[in-house]
């Protein structure tokens, strides 16, 4: 079998910036901290482990040492109880992300109704919604959307992994609802050309493999991208999770991987593939 490899795929600029963060706090040798997975990838979380990052659930688990806020950026008010603990913070926060929480807060003042294209119980809507003032309306879907609107002064963001089809669906929806409409598009650049790349790549291979974290929002997305156009296309996170099984009978098998995917992770994929008979 050959393998392609989309030409967008992998790790990208805030995750890389973000394990770069942690592994420097790392070597200071002081105890370090993430609140919640750094990123959501859990074979790099348990390689940050093995290096002396610890995940803490929640603020009450560390007393001292450095705080690594993860890549998905958190509620303002948990950075001020951390310095104010007298911990050292480090923002691994994504800079795509940073620019949400900005959107969401410029929005929250000019008076509008913020709708937050994205999954509610995703950590980064969560921090965006804080930067909202706490109140927003998430929706995944233009079908999410409720009949009435609590203004007709609306401004929109989007978490920055959403797919760009469904955001625009959302837009279109909110149109015919709204006397204004401010929309900010806070998808980064980096997670449309991998669902471009990995669309296309997937309409021309037999077998389409999507590489990542199952709790990756960014790569799950990729992986119904796929499958949109690819019913032979499968999610894994590393190359022990493959079926022989998947590939019979196919010629070219195409690769993609998340934005939270080292490296690594998605080169042990290709080389077990290739290595099938």
């Amino acid at each position: 079998m050959r393998v392609e490899v989309a030409k967008y795929a992998g790790v990208c600029y805030g995750v890389e910036r973000a394990l770069e963060l942690a592994a420097e706090a790392a070597s200071s040798g002081v105890e370090v901290h993430t609140l919640g997975p750094l990123i959501h990838n859990p074979q790099a979380v348990e390689d940050l482990k093995q290096s002396g990052v610890v995940v803490a659930a929640c603020l009450d688990e560390v007393d001292d040492g450095t705080l690594v806020i993860r890549s998905h950026g958190v509620d303002p008010a948990i950075i001020e109880s951390a310095a104010e603990k007298g911990l050292h913070v480090v923002d691994a926060t994504c800079p795509h992300v940073s620019k949400a929480h900005e959107a969401a807060e410029e929005l929250k003042k000019g008076g509008y109704a913020v709708v937050i294209v994205g999954e509610a119980d995703h950590p980064e809507v969560e921090g965006i919604m804080a930067h909202a003032g706490g109140e927003a309306l998430v929706i995944e879907s233009a079908a999410e959307l409720p009949e009435r609107l609590p203004s007709r002064r609306v401004g929109v963001v989007v978490q920055t992994t959403q797919s760009a089809r469904r955001f625009r669906e959302v837009v279109d929806a909110l149109v015919p609802k709204t006397n204004e409409l401010r929309v900010f598009n806070t998808i980064c650049s980096a997670t449309g050309k991998r669902q471009q790349s990995a669309e296309e790549l997937a309409g021309s291979v037999d077998v389409m493999v999507v590489v990542g974290g199952h709790n990756s929002g960014n790569t799950t997305r990729l992986a119904e991208i796929c499958r949109g156009v690819n019913p032979r296309t499968h999610h894994v996170e590393t190359a022990a999770e493959l079926d022989p099984t998947w590939f019979e009978g196919a010629e070219v098998v195409g690769v993609t991987a998340g934005a939270s995917t080292p490296d690594a992770q998605m080169a042990g994929v290709i080389h077990a593939i290739e290595s099938m008979e």
